[in-house]
């Protein structure tokens, strides 16, 4: 069910975000009763910004090498969303609570279509190794 937050818009509201110890993983947990763990691989790849978006589907990129990146820190960003600051330095995108509930309903085919993407541009979650 959905409930209005409030500047009025409907949607998912978060009683509790809690980044875990190792810093790879972030679960939200929303008033509907729904809580997600997510990872920081998959926060990262799916990062909002218009560095990983772009300003239209056309410019999106995919993101390779991040399958051991952490989060540093959580900032909210008034009262609709987090900027999420990670270990790359990547801290323009802002996840609002909705965006957050979509990457929890829709995990495991978002990442699978993550992975599709990767294997056909042949590219790897793992970093690339320095020389």
């Amino acid at each position: 069910m959905a409930t209005g937050n409030q500047d009025g818009a409907v949607g998912a509201w978060p009683t509790e975000i809690r980044l875990h110890k190792d810093r790879r993983t972030l679960t939200v947990a929303f008033d509907t009763g729904e809580a997600f763990t997510l990872p920081a691989e998959y926060l990262r790849v799916k990062s909002p910004s218009v560095e990983v978006q772009g300003h239209s589907p056309d410019e999106r990129k995919t993101v390779p090498g991040k399958r051991y990146v952490q989060i540093l820190e959580v900032q909210p960003v008034g009262n609709y969303a987090a900027r999420l600051v990670f270990d790359d330095m990547h801290s323009t995108g802002i996840y609002s609570w909705d965006y957050l509930s979509e990457l929890g309903h829709n995990r495991d085919a978002y990442w699978q279509g993550y992975l599709d993407e990767l294997a056909a541009q042949g590219l790897s979650r793992e970093a690339a190794s320095r020389r």
